[in-house]
């Protein structure tokens, strides 16, 4: 016990060594910005698309933030409302008509989900469908609960123009005040670039895609040229499905990150964010038992094997704990810092691996029992419809 004890500490120190030093430098948040300077003046319409269902607490900032833009002029919004029953569509009319741009702005109601697609993507192609009327220059998929800074659209524009990215995507500032979303939204971010390293997913010679779906910009050519998003209809995990067939159809891919525009869900309780991870975090898996015991033995080997070493009464198994313990610290210090947190925030990461083990696990129960991961009222990616 004492031997095997001291090898798994071992390799997990080895473990964090790689991560930090040749897993595409995915910690390193403060080099996943754009860096190219708004553009000044638009090639063409940008074309807008926001599914929503029962958004109203929110879509009326996420409209004014669109009409807000430094390049507001190329920009139209088509907004589904995928039958809403809070007054989603009249909130964002009143947002549009407060910010003198009502022309900007259509409302699409969502028509009856067909079978095999999930509701969020249903919406996403009507909204595409009448978009492409305007032939833009560029799509820009957005959530209804998104904030835009005044310059993010420019941004992802000079990004995409500059360097020829057929999809650029940011990953926007999630809501991070309560204590739950202290503990857990900035692991979240911190597991989602260790899954999808972004200097890896630039990259043309990997085969690595991701995106984040709260902010897309796709050039519809390339939508196109990838299936659309019927080709992706009942994927829930719809953002790096639809990276990866872009990239597959051989095009260019970027994924950063932005401090300036923001999610405006809140999380208020830890049962909120467990139904989030527990969502889709099996769908991540494949659905495979086997890849599930894989990332339990992962999770339990990479994080809270440091903290049982550190606390186990061995002097030896102590240091080697310390040691990985501090390279975890290491590594997600500059995500607690994005973050605007306490660096002791950092410490806390294997509490947080040992929650989203709990959810893992609870989705992949979730799914065999047949109730799948629901969203909206709508049970989605279930043993059923498979």
């Amino acid at each position: 016990m004492y031997l095997t004890a001291l090898i798994a500490g071992c390799v997990c120190v080895f473990v964090w060594i790689y991560l930090i030093l040749a897993h595409g430098r995915f910690w390193m948040v403060q080099r996943l910005g754009a860096r190219e300077a708004p553009l000044s003046a638009i090639p063409g319409p940008i074309a807008v698309v926001i599914a929503a269902r029962n958004e109203a607490d929110v879509i009326g900032d996420a409209v004014r933030s669109l009409l807000q833009q430094s390049c507001a002029g190329a920009i139209h919004i088509f907004l589904v409302d995928d039958n809403s029953a809070d007054g989603t569509a009249e909130a964002a009319r009143q947002a549009a008509a407060n910010s003198s741009r009502p022309d900007a702005l259509t409302v699409i109601r969502g028509q009856p989900l067909p079978d095999g697609w999930t509701g969020k993507l249903w919406a996403m192609q009507q909204g595409i469908e009448q978009a492409l009327r305007l032939h833009p220059q560029f799509l820009l998929l957005t959530d209804a609960d998104v904030q835009h800074s005044p310059e993010n659209v420019a941004s992802l524009v000079s990004l995409a123009e500059s360097r020829g990215y057929d999809l650029a995507s940011f990953m926007v500032k999630l809501h991070c005040r309560s204590l739950p979303e202290k503990l857990l939204i900035p692991a979240f971010v911190f597991f989602f670039f260790t899954l999808y390293p972004p200097e890896w997913i630039r990259n043309p010679r990997r085969k690595m895609a991701g995106a984040a779906g709260g902010c897309i910009l796709i050039r519809p050519e390339a939508l196109a040229r990838a299936g659309g998003v019927e080709a992706i209809r009942g994927q829930i995990i719809d953002d790096c499905a639809l990276a990866r067939m872009v990239k597959r159809s051989g095009g260019k891919v970027w994924l950063g990150m932005t401090p300036d525009t923001c999610s405006l869900r809140a999380y208020q309780s830890f049962g909120e964010i467990e139904r989030m991870i527990a969502r889709t975090a099996f769908n991540q898996l494949q659905h495979s038992a086997w890849l599930l015991l894989g990332a339990i033995a992962g999770l339990l080997l990479i994080y809270l094997l440091p903290l049982v070493l550190l606390l186990s009464g061995s002097r030896t198994h102590a240091l080697i704990g310390a040691a990985a313990y501090f390279l975890m610290w290491v590594a997600f210090l500059p995500m607690v810092r994005f973050y605007r947190l306490n660096a002791t925030w950092a410490l806390t990461l294997p509490f947080s691996a040992a929650f989203y083990l709990a959810a893992t696990v609870h989705s992949a129960l979730n799914y065999w029992s047949g109730r799948g991961g629901e969203w909206k009222g709508r049970a989605q990616d279930t043993l059923q419809s498979r």
